[in-house]
């Protein structure tokens, strides 16, 4: 205005009429243009989040012809909430507030979502979002989430497609270490899962040891693939140490190269290149492992000290196949799963007495079970006991067993049977995120919700790129502990990452059933019919493990409150 007063009011007035034509245009009405602001409320969240495109489209277009400091850029907030409108249109309330507020914190020329909103639009709004933090902002009491719109042409984010909202973890308190994923160097794409097999091996036998904690392989294998910074991947995952190397795979020869870094130096630790046979596979990540717990000085219990390096077979070829199967279990497809019982069967044909091998199939008939893709329930509850007892008895501190044996429990409503069981497995594997996340669930069945939150987060710490189940589990169990705030927030995220989740939606129906928001909570169970068209939920129910009825009668209340379920 001071430069030129004339031009400022007919570059306002233009862009003025943009906002008012586009919002218009989207379902919008303006309620106040006071100075260089704008207000306006709209018919839905994703018509405002398409007027809020097309005017900063429409105003850096208009602007493209006219020097930098004579252009003008707006911030644009949009929020989902109750208003309070009065008689001449003025609108007022915590909605209009948190708008407010959200525009204070957007870029010049963004726009910023506030959590809600991002939910609402998801899927709906041809623009890409990313997360943009929490922010503690006055007059509000909870810190804001917020969503940012993404620019034509901006480069995907590094990683993360749910957001941890965005702070990195602490560094652990006592040695703690990330296995990044080994690089295949064969020349051949095909033994990947050979290199791969290396990396998840050393991640096991890491996790053995009580005295560390080691990145889940979830989150190593994120960056696969990819040059990264060591010191920012350890900054990222809360970790002092990363561990790196490459395989060579030729004929019957196997070259493995691997080295120890200070995450926060960048130093070299440690580093070797052990130039073997094939057949002396499990000798050099046994040598790796303990030259790694030496390197950072940590003790190993003679317990632990005979388990590290254990692989269950001494045959190359059978832990080849277990390897593979291993890989394909990882999916858990239905076809996936089918692929790796096959593999774990031919591992079995080579060593009938490979337990891990016993172990994965077992797996593979109780994930079938779990997931009623059993055409004959009770030969394959049969076939996954006698590979279960199979299992345990050629060797009892297989941790994957534990999984399949709680589960089993859990299916016949035995909850702290299935505790039991993968407290076992953790006193095998304490770094394992898969018993943390597993127990949490077996807690939560048993009327242990406060620890189940626990041991979750504990699972999500150890795992910062962790699958989107753990946000199902949280959610579950701050839900059965009336948090209703906290769980709404951790099935959201989870809906966000796999919106196709019946699980979590029909939770979060409840939830808004108790809440007395029925009309949301009948948009989520119609959101959860269009994904699972033949859903019932009386069939559903069977797989509920609840040991309080209570607990059971609480979920399907909050169903009915909303005029819903049964």
């Amino acid at each position: 205005m001071g430069t030129d007063e004339r031009a400022t009011v007919v570059e306002l007035d233009a862009n003025r009429a943009l906002f008012r034509r586009h919002c218009e245009e989207h379902d919008g009405r303006i309620v106040d243009m006071a100075g260089d602001s704008v207000l306006a409320d709209f018919e839905s969240a994703a018509g405002a989040v398409r007027a809020a495109v097309a005017v900063q489209a429409a105003v850096e277009e208009r602007g493209a012809g006219i020097p930098d400091d004579r252009r003008m850029r707006y911030r644009v907030g949009v929020n989902l909430g109750e208003i309070i409108e009065k008689a001449d249109g003025t609108i007022y309330g915590d909605g209009v507030n948190v708008a407010a507020r959200l525009q204070s914190l957007a870029e010049p020329g963004g726009i910023l979502l506030s959590a809600k909103v991002h939910d609402e639009v998801q899927g709906r709004v041809n623009v890409r979002l990313a997360a943009a933090g929490e922010h503690k902002v006055k007059n509000i009491a909870r810190p804001l989430r917020t969503y940012r719109v993404v620019a034509a042409g901006e480069p995907e984010p590094p990683l993360r497609d749910d957001p941890p909202e965005a702070v990195a973890p602490p560094i652990a308190d006592k040695p703690s270490i990330v296995v990044l994923p080994f690089d295949n160097m064969s020349g051949d794409r095909e033994q990947d899962y050979f290199a791969d097999g290396i990396s998840e091996d050393l991640i096991t036998d890491l996790s053995k040891v009580s005295g560390l904690m080691v990145i889940a392989r979830n989150s190593s294998f994120a960056y696969k693939g990819r040059a990264v910074d060591l010191r920012s991947v350890a900054r990222d995952l809360g970790v002092r140490h990363v561990l790196e190397g490459s395989v060579r795979k030729a004929g019957t020869r196997v070259r493995i190269t691997a080295q120890l870094i200070d995450g926060r130096s960048g130093a070299h630790l440690w580093a070797e290149r052990y130039d073997r046979e094939l057949v002396d596979i499990f000798e050099i990540q046994d040598e790796v492992t303990r030259a790694i717990v030496d390197a950072l000085k940590v003790h190993l219990t003679p317990d632990e000290s005979a388990r590290v390096g254990r692989r269950g077979t001494a045959d190359v070829d059978a832990y080849d196949f277990y390897v593979r199967g291993r890989q394909q279990l990882q999916r858990y497809t239905a076809e996936s799963v089918a692929e790796a019982r096959q593999l774990f069967e031919q591992a079995i044909a080579l060593d009938p007495n490979f337990g891990a091998a016993h172990a994965g199939v077992a797996i593979t008939f109780k994930n079938d079970l779990l997931n009623q893709r059993s055409p004959d329930r009770a030969a394959a509850q049969k076939l996954f006991e006698e590979h279960a007892a199979k299992a345990i008895a050629l060797d009892p501190d297989e941790p994957t067993i534990h999984w399949a044996r709680a589960a089993d429990c859990l299916s016949r409503r035995e909850a702290a049977e299935a505790v039991r069981e993968v407290r076992a497995w953790l006193r095998v594997e304490p770094s394992s995120d898969l018993a943390h996340g597993m127990l949490a669930q077996c807690l939560l069945y048993d009327e242990q919700a406060p620890e189940a939150i626990r041991e979750i987060q504990y699972a999500m710490r150890l795992n910062p790129h962790s699958p989107d189940l753990y946000l199902h589990v949280l959610g579950h169990a701050l839900f059965l502990e009336r948090d209703y705030d906290a769980a709404e927030d951790a099935f959201r995220r989870r809906i966000r990452r796999n919106p196709a989740t019946d699980a979590s939606r029909m939770l979060l129906a409840s939830l808004l059933g108790h809440r007395g928001r029925a009309d949301e909570a009948r948009a989520e169970w119609a959101e959860l019919l269009r994904h699972h068209p033949g859903y019932v939920l009386a069939e559903r129910r069977i797989g509920w493990f609840y040991s309080k009825p209570a607990d059971e009668e609480f979920v399907v209340e909050g169903l009915r409150r909303a005029g819903l379920g049964e």
